[in-house]
């Protein structure tokens, strides 16, 4: 500890809270902007939930815990899904019930230990539905980058301007993983947005209109139950969203793990597991109550974390509510309203590809062994039907399709399958 510059309930000066918040809010800043983009919600909102949900799960950690939440990628798929079968008040309600279902794991975990989940949840099951997540929207990523609307039309036609805006966006990103230290090296997705942007600027293809147009201070846009959509329950939406939570707990049980490593702390056992998931689940119920993405904890964060050596919780809270405030800034929301398709494609490639990426790594770190037949039919069963779209359908109102299918399979093939050995604790830096 004594490499520390501020422990966890280390307050710091009114200078330092100041910078080192706005640190926080721009590592993730790029990731949390970009889920809402792709799935038709609101930025504004996105960053306002992200707040929000960091403060609920300070506050039901005992600010033990310097986690921020932010948007999801795991549910983009499922929120697309859900929006096509009953719009985007459906993906709300979906959302709703994956808080709820965090909250009853955590339950179950207060009462029972967690050692179940880990055996529920190993790396041959998790490893390849996180690949499933990031392979499953390439097809979506590739298509942003390269392709544009034919105008009067449903088609879209190929744009090499457009795909050059993609492809400066892209490289900017590696250039910033791959060669930049420090602070820097935890934001390759805000710098790329911002290259992209101003590439796109010169080249002409950025509509200003909707900042000229937009005030300097708005609301963000609330989707609220029962005001914006109707509040119908159903078993298809259910099974479209709430089977992600297979992969979306393990993410955050290794995010607990490598935070405790860095803070020199055991937060599975203190303030323990059923606490964190809670706090994760009620951030992205009440996300979800008011039009927001799913949230999950953020890597990049826990990286500012390690680098700065600055672990205090009043920071964590400076950055949420440095994010809750910028997202009533209408001339701000409206910039990033302008974003080209083309420009969130070339982040998406990247983005996506390191999910996939990081399904593989958390195999080759469990040591998963290939040579088994057991663990490579479990894992070729996951990857055909989570890529492929496979379908479960029972009745017109309930089916299990895709990433949610192929999650609740592997689960059952590992338990069913003979030879399994107890699972290892999840070592995850996962999918935000």
């Amino acid at each position: 500890m004594s490499n520390t510059v501020l422990d966890v309930n280390e307050k710091p000066s009114g200078g330092q809270l100041i910078t080192l918040s706005f640190q926080h809010m721009f590592a993730m800043f790029g990731s949390t902007i970009l889920v809402p983009q792709l799935v038709g919600l609101s930025p504004a909102i996105a960053l306002l939930t992200s707040g929000i949900a960091t403060i609920v799960f300070l506050l039901i950690t005992k600010f033990q815990v310097p986690a921020y939440l932010g948007s999801s990628f795991a549910f983009i798929a499922p929120i697309i899904l859900a929006s096509k079968i009953g719009g985007i008040g459906s993906a709300m309600i979906g959302a709703m019930f994956v808080g709820l279902t965090y909250g009853i794991v955590s339950l179950i975990i207060w009462k029972s230990g967690y050692k179940w989940i880990m055996k529920l949840l190993p790396a041959i099951v998790v490893g390849p539905v996180i690949m499933v997540i990031g392979l499953g929207l390439a097809v979506t990523a590739v298509d942003m980058a390269m392709n544009i609307p034919v105008e009067g039309t449903d088609l879209k036609e190929y744009s090499f301007l457009h795909f050059s805006a993609a492809l400066v966006t892209l490289f900017t990103a590696i250039f910033c993983t791959i060669y930049f230290k420090n602070i820097l090296s935890t934001m390759p997705i805000l710098i790329g947005l911002v290259v992209g942007y101003i590439y796109s600027i010169v080249i002409g293809i950025v509509n200003f209109e909707p900042i000229k147009e937009a005030n300097m201070f708005a609301l963000p846009d609330f989707l609220i139950p029962g005001v914006h959509y109707e509040f119908v329950v159903t078993s298809k939406i259910l099974l479209v969203m709430v089977p992600i939570v297979i992969v979306t707990i393990s993410e955050h049980i290794g995010h607990q793990l490598v935070l405790g490593k860095v803070v020199n702390r055991d937060y599975i056992k203190e303030p323990g597991l059923h606490r964190s998931l809670l706090g994760d689940g009620f951030g992205t119920f009440v996300s979800a109550l008011i039009g927001g993405p799913p949230k999950t904890t953020y890597g990049e964060n826990i990286g500012v974390l390690a680098i700065t050596r600055v672990y205090s919780v009043y920071v964590i809270m400076g950055a949420a509510v440095i994010a809750i405030l910028l997202s009533f800034f209408g001339k701000a929301m409206a910039v990033i309203a302008t974003i080209p398709t083309s420009v969130l494609g070339g982040v998406s490639i990247l983005l996506f590809g390191i999910i996939a990426a990081s399904g593989l790594r958390m195999l080759v770190e469990a040591n998963v062994d290939f040579g088994n037949s057991r663990n490579l039919v479990i894992a070729s069963v996951i990857l055909v039907i989570g890529i492929g779209g496979a379908k479960f359908i029972v009745s017109e109102s309930l089916s299990i399709e895709g990433m949610a299918l192929a999650a609740i399979i592997g689960v059952i093939l590992n338990w069913v399958l003979p030879g399994r050995k107890e699972a290892e604790t999840p070592n995850l830096n996962t999918t935000e």
